[in-house]
């Protein structure tokens, strides 16, 4: 189930809301309760199957937790952690790297282990990262271990993060699990931000969409102009913003209305001046995760030039890997580790001014390329055709298709990718008393029409 579908938005969430705000029962028991089984209700929507697996997960996680903190000695302590992580790493390993491994093992040996073919579970990388935190955090002392296997469940199962994030620590709603207060103006703010979420989803990454896929299939078949391969690399990234972030906006709003406070997710990645800042910017929760939890007990920066690279590799080896089981991720986060070597070592985004800019958006438009496409030469290749190096043309119609039929998309989705929300905020008087509701209201109802009409494809990071 996804949130830009007819049965979330006319049935589900309606049907969640008069339960959760019924005034015969407003014990926080019940409305936890009421939330975890619509978290599993809306989780095995699309996978029945895998239910147990969360189940098993959580449960793992809720004992780890408890006998890490009744533990005599920190030695113990550290095993359970270990067994923990070990644990649910290896579920992950199984269902979302197991069968790339018997494919380049194959490859290796020159045997068939095709046979090995396993489904991935929406979300499981989300999950198993905040199952991950909630340990971290018992075994640093930055929360307590939950006694009650229910808030464990809803921490991990929260339908509003559930399937593509943020990734929500555990640290940071402990306290609201079990006192968190619902009110009017966190309901309105929430409803006003899952409306903007819903609109970037449903009236801007679904068109960009369009624009994307018409280039990859044209590519696929003959070559693009220069023009219109950029055109197509740039829907891409700003289709992949608008649907990331619009999720990411869907979720802190839908967490906002029954009480929970996530943090960002993103803040306007691209008008950044340096990949160092875009990543500062760029799926926040991911980022810092693995700053917190990977970098930093590296050693992070605090170490010599040839450490600090040997962490860093490591990070984007595993960011790049824990988008998906597939060479071109790992080449995608090895981009990005290249990027940040050049730039811890010179410093030169601090002497270039504007043109950081440029660099900056011609590095992640180039990395997304990358990312995009399934294989390296799928993406060579159309790299080749956006720097002219397959002899295609600089220009032609079909550059002049992309402009003129999604004039309108392009604008806006330019315009919304710069903070211009932050800035009206600022500068006027009447915006959020009257023209902030009016403006959602509006952009509601608009995909609320889109949605109906059938105009929704799932979203991109269900694949991850």
């Amino acid at each position: 189930m996804v949130f830009s579908s007819n049965i979330f938005l006319f049935i589900f969430l309606p049907m969640i809301l008069l339960l959760y705000y019924n005034p015969f029962c407003q014990s926080r028991k019940f409305r936890n309760v009421l939330l975890l089984i619509a978290s599993l209700l809306f989780y095995g929507w699309g996978e029945p199957f895998f239910i147990w697996l969360m189940l098993i997960s959580i449960i793992a996680g809720w004992q780890v937790g408890l006998r890490m903190t009744a533990a005599a000695t920190p030695r113990k302590r550290k095993l359970w952690l270990s067994l923990g992580a070990a644990f649910h790493l290896s579920m992950l390993f199984v269902f979302k790297y197991l069968t790339f491994a018997a494919t380049q093992l194959g490859l290796l040996l020159q045997k068939d282990f095709s046979a090995i073919q396993l489904a991935l579970p929406i979300g499981i990388s989300f999950f198993t990262f905040q199952l991950l935190s909630y340990l971290l955090d018992i075994y640093y002392g930055k929360a307590q271990a939950q006694q009650n296997v229910l808030h464990v469940g809803l921490y991990i199962a929260l339908f509003p993060q559930l399937i593509a994030g943020p990734i929500v620590r555990y640290a940071d709603i402990e306290r609201e699990i079990v006192s968190r207060q619902e009110t009017r103006q966190d309901f309105t703010a929430g409803m006003i931000r899952f409306s903007y979420g819903l609109a970037k989803k449903v009236l801007l990454a679904n068109y960009l969409a369009v624009i994307a896929m018409n280039s990859r299939f044209i590519a696929g078949q003959e070559p693009l102009s220069v023009s219109a391969a950029w055109l197509g690399a740039i829907a891409y990234t700003l289709q992949i913003y608008f649907d990331f972030s619009g999720y990411s906006d869907m979720a802190i709003g839908l967490g906002q209305m029954f009480g929970f406070h996530f943090r960002e997710n993103f803040n306007y990645p691209y008008i950044s001046r340096s990949v160092t800042e875009f990543w500062r910017r760029w799926h926040i929760s991911l980022s810092s995760w693995f700053r917190d939890y990977v970098y930093i007990p590296l050693g992070g920066s605090r170490c010599s030039r040839g450490r600090l690279a040997l962490n860093l590799f490591i990070v984007w080896s595993l960011t790049g890997f824990w988008h998906g089981a597939n060479w071109t991720f790992l080449v995608w986060g090895l981009i990005y580790f290249l990027l940040l070597i050049l730039e811890k070592f010179t410093s030169f985004t601090d002497h270039i001014g504007i043109f950081g800019h440029l660099y900056t958006l011609l590095a992640v438009i180039t990395a997304w390329v990358i990312f995009q496409f399934p294989d390296l030469e799928q993406s060579l290749s159309y790299l080749s055709m956006m720097w002219g190096q397959a002899g295609n043309p600089l220009f032609d119609e079909r550059a002049v298709h992309f402009l003129s039929n999604g004039w309108l998309i392009w604008l806006m989705g330019l315009a919304f990718s710069l903070p211009l929300y932050p800035w009206l905020a600022a500068h006027w008087r009447c915006w959020h008393s009257v023209a902030e509701p009016c403006l959602a209201t509006i952009l509601f109802l608009l995909s609320l029409i889109a949605t109906v009409a059938g105009n929704y494809n799932p979203f991109i990071y269900f694949n991850f």
